[in-house]
């Protein structure tokens, strides 16, 4: 298995495993890439309406081709039907929003569940029609990754390169619109339109990935690898990079996976391996993953005990228990007293807290966001006249 799975992740097991491996790659970088501004947008379930929405178009499209005699399903077509009941579904949402006293989450509730709800009822009655084709549109909402051809593994390709060179171009904009639409409005720059760009973006991500992982899971590829690059990073730049390499790794591993089982809907596999990369970033990121954060603050903990401790030692108050065994570790204590070494740091860490204590009283509003006061060194933080300043008002 181990060697079955080397091929078909260096794409030489057979002509098919590569376009299905490479298709699904590119859809998750074009996902990762887009959802990254969706994510930071607030926008994340924005793109889960839109998915639901697609299903209504879908049925709609298939009776039209009926009508007009297209033999089977014709796939642009359909995807042409998927693209108006989105882009419906996400006019409704923002004329819900504008016009009722209707919060986004609760439009987006309501149209996602309307269109869904109309979708399912309108693939019913095309069941019990006498028309050639019908049995394969159910595959919209779970998808058919395995099925997918050579000229759709091309236009995912052509999408993810687009949707990489429209991101990589409007990358400025993009960045004010996610972070502060009212300066990038003040600064002349479209935001509607902005917004509206990068909706279109997800409308093309959704429509072409409802082969490959449909309508229900699609939301996935755009919310997940986006999220979890967060973890790893504070910069935009790294984090759209991440997100589209965590979204193509999700879709390339995933593929492969479910070539390896094919008895499991490839889907459900692809967006399984982009929820074990986010836990992963979640835990281990050492940005801002929780086993980081938590060392962190246990650092933080134990720095402003042990400075507690050394003030207190320094004024007569004695210090036991595990706290005395690491002040002795550190070479601070020996036999209940402050050691030559411990009375500097003691000193040091007296003075820090009467600076800190006086520039709290003094400056409240200035307190730095980034700054641990009352632990960090207070010369680290302050100018060094501001420092001076607060020297002479509250050391004798």
């Amino acid at each position: 298995m181990i060697d079955e799975a080397i091929r078909i992740l260096t794409f030489q097991a057979g002509f098919n495993s590569a376009v299905v491996v490479a298709g699904t790659a590119a859809l998750g970088l074009a996902g990762g890439t887009v959802g990254t501004f969706l994510l930071l947008r607030r926008r994340a379930l924005v793109s889960d309406a839109l998915s639901h929405a697609t299903l209504p178009g879908i049925a709609v499209a298939f009776l039209i081709g009926a009508a007009l005699g297209l033999p089977g399903r014709s796939l642009p077509l359909l995807l042409a039907g998927a693209v108006a009941s989105g882009v419906l579904g996400l006019l409704t949402v923002q004329w819900l929003v504008r016009q009722t006293r209707l919060t986004e989450d609760s439009a987006i509730g309501a149209v996602l569940s309307v269109f869904f709800g109309l979708g399912i009822v309108l693939l019913s009655l095309i069941q019990t029609l006498e028309l050639g084709g019908q049995a394969g549109l159910k595959t919209f909402i779970l998808g058919q990754t395995a099925a997918m051809a050579q000229g759709e593994a091309i236009a995912i390709g052509l999408l993810a390169a687009g949707a990489a060179a429209t991101v990589a171009l409007l990358f400025k904009e993009l960045r004010a619109l996610a972070f502060d639409p009212g300066f990038a409005a003040v600064q002349g720059w479209p935001v509607a339109r902005l917004d509206l760009a990068l909706m279109g973006l997800a409308t093309l991500v959704t429509v072409i990935g409802l082969q490959t992982v449909g309508l229900i899971l699609v939301v996935a590829l755009l919310i997940i690898p986006p999220a979890a690059a967060r973890f790893w990073t504070d910069r935009l730049s790294v984090l759209t990079i991440a997100a589209a390499a965590i979204g193509a790794l999700s879709g390339w591993l995933g593929a492969t996976l479910s070539a390896l089982l094919p008895k499991l809907p490839a889907g459900a596999v692809i967006v399984l391996v982009a929820g074990a990369i986010f836990l992963v970033s979640f835990l281990f990121a050492p940005a801002r993953g929780l086993l980081a954060v938590g060392l962190r603050n246990g650092r933080l903990r134990l720095s402003f005990a042990e400075r507690r401790a050394l003030a207190g030692l320094l004024a007569g108050r004695p210090v036991d228990g595990p706290l005395a065994w690491w002040l002795g570790a550190r070479g601070f204590l020996r036999d209940g007293r402050l050691t030559p070494r411990g009375e500097v740091a003691a000193k040091a860490a007296e003075r820090n807290r009467r600076l800190w204590d006086r520039f709290l009283a003094d400056y409240p509003a200035l307190v730095p966001a980034h700054a641990n006061w009352g632990v960090d060194p207070i010369d680290e933080v302050l100018p060094g006249d501001m420092v001076r300043l607060l020297e002479e008002r509250a050391l004798p």
